[in-house]
């Protein structure tokens, strides 16, 4: 904290229950007239005597006289990477592999107006000094503690790709037309400096500044907010990407035009796509992609969710559906490039949407459905995709995909067929599998399964893991298999390849898949 008096002062500061009347911890601070004449900053560690997870902060003091205080704050001692982020929440985020974070968020960073946009210089720097600003589309001060160094490092420590959305001169309210637009170019020009130039650079040195000397590997840049439609988007695009390219030729800049705009009048390197919708509708656009011609940019799905009446604040069926359509665009991964849900976490205390995949407060967090059906996925970033077919007569509520992935940690490689069953029937399937380089092992292979027992299950705080993946080991696996579909369901087969027995198949394995339905 910061603190500044001109009296003495006697000042207690305490961890205590929510009542006052159980004090856990304390620090006492003495002080004559002159120690705090001028602003001065103490700093001191708290430990508990209890666990309490509805505790307060109390500050007493049992003299009179006026103290001022400023950027009073209370952190956990142990954080993730110790970057300030609490380990539980951050872990799971890890633990989902992912390979990008992109940040700060659509509406986030254009606010209901400019004047409350997201100004990545302002959140930079040691962060007593930095101004913060109000979040005027969710309705909330922020102090900008995690700004636009915090996101970086976040990215850096996940080991994914930053992706940051810059403020292309438009708020959901306003924009700036292309002749006095230069300034907010320059803007991104100078946090791609502060992101990736040498130290001895003006930007860069803020960064070095800061801890952080190296810099950081920031090779996407996100054009606004899926504002194609507003008047100055286009030319203002334009002015952006030459800026852009003309310092740093190697970043992708990814459009939020459609597909269909971009020429090499309106050029990119991606272009932007969000999918809201209800559960059936997300389940049909498994075959989204699968018409999009091939060749010049690839899409980048920045944001989906199920919404609706069916999402609840994380339902069974909105998790599987989401599945169906992630399973669609793993199959025209030469058409996509990545694909993010949104919105990633929430607080509990202040819900301002659903369905979110973290839920969290003060101290308990829980994974929703959603963010368990991710877990199917993680291994998909640089794996191989196989073809693979089904086969089930009169039910179209079948959606796979095949790929071939190594497990980092053992060097196993596996053979992984996912097959979402959306439909109310039990289904009895046949795997046939054909072109392996390497046999399927006897044992080994694990069968993983999403469902519960009503469509509309949700996990909460008091029954976290209500519907979470079953995992169970599949015994005598071979090239050929009968198996069991569950109603509403998503499954997955992880298929062990024997290393040292190679095969004369061939070298492209698929699967097919029958049903006597």
């Amino acid at each position: 904290m910061y603190i500044r008096s001109s009296d003495s002062m006697d000042l207690t500061v305490s961890l205590t229950s929510s009542d006052g009347l159980q004090n856990l911890a304390a620090y006492t601070i003495t002080a004559d007239k002159e120690d705090f004449k001028e602003w001065a900053k103490v700093e001191f560690d708290l430990q508990s005597s209890e666990r309490n997870s509805n505790s307060r902060l109390q500050l007493t003091t049992r003299t009179s006289g006026i103290v001022w205080f400023d950027q009073v704050s209370l952190m956990p001692s142990d954080t993730y990477m110790g970057h300030g982020y609490r380990k539980d929440l951050a872990s799971m985020l890890a633990n989902l592999k992912p390979k990008f974070l992109k940040f700060p968020g659509g509406n986030y960073v254009m606010g209901n107006y400019l004047l409350n946009a997201f100004r990545w210089s302002e959140t930079v720097g040691p962060w007593e000094e930095r101004p913060g600003h109000f979040n005027d589309v969710w309705g909330y001060w922020t102090d900008d503690g995690l700004g636009f160094f915090e996101f970086l490092q976040l990215a850096e420590d996940l080991g994914a790709c930053p992706v940051w959305v810059v403020n292309d001169g438009a708020s959901r309210n306003e924009q700036v037309p292309s002749a006095t637009i230069a300034a907010f170019v320059k803007d991104v020009v100078d946090g791609i400096e502060f992101a990736r130039g040498d130290p001895g650079t003006s930007w860069g040195s803020v960064r070095a500044a800061m801890g952080h000397p190296e810099p950081f590997q920031l090779n996407y840049i996100s054009m606004g907010n899926q504002e194609c439609s507003m008047h100055y988007y286009k030319e203002n695009y334009r002015k952006f990407y030459s800026a852009i390219k003309a310092s740093y030729p190697d970043i992708k800049i990814i459009s939020s035009c459609d597909r269909s705009t971009i020429s090499p009048v309106e050029p990119a390197d991606l272009y932007d796509v969000h999918v809201y919708t209800s559960s059936g509708d997300m389940f049909s656009k498994s075959s989204m992609f699968d018409s999009t011609p091939r060749g010049g940019p690839k899409a980048i799905v920045s944001e989906y969710a199920v919404t609706g009446n069916d999402a609840g604040r994380g339902t069974l069926v909105a998790a599987l559906a989401e599945a169906a359509f992630l399973i669609g665009l793993e199959r025209n991964s030469d058409a996509v490039e990545m694909a993010s849900c949104a919105p990633l976490f929430v607080n509990d205390n202040d819900r301002r949407w659903s369905p979110d995949a973290i839920v969290f407060n003060s101290w308990q967090h829980y994974g929703c459905p959603n963010y368990w059906m991710l877990h199917f996925f993680k291994e998909s970033s640089g794996a191989a995709l196989h073809p693979s077919t089904i086969q089930v007569s009169n039910y179209n509520q079948l959606v796979a995909s095949a790929i071939t992935w190594q497990n980092s940690k053992d060097g196993n490689t596996y053979l992984k067929i996912k097959v979402l069953n959306f439909g109310n029937k039990a289904v009895d399937l046949s795997i046939s599998i054909t072109g392996l380089e390497n046999e399927i092992q006897t044992f080994g292979s694990i069968k993983t399964v999403l469902t519960s027992g009503s469509l509309r299950d949700e996990n909460s705080f008091q029954q976290p893991d209500k519907v979470v993946p079953v995992e169970s080991p599949i015994s005598n696996a071979r090239e050929e298999m009968s198996l069991v579909l569950d109603p509403y369901s998503l499954t997955s087969f992880d298929l062990l390849l024997d290393p040292s027995n190679s095969t004369m198949m061939h070298s492209v394995p698929e699967s097919s898949l029958h049903s006597s339905m």
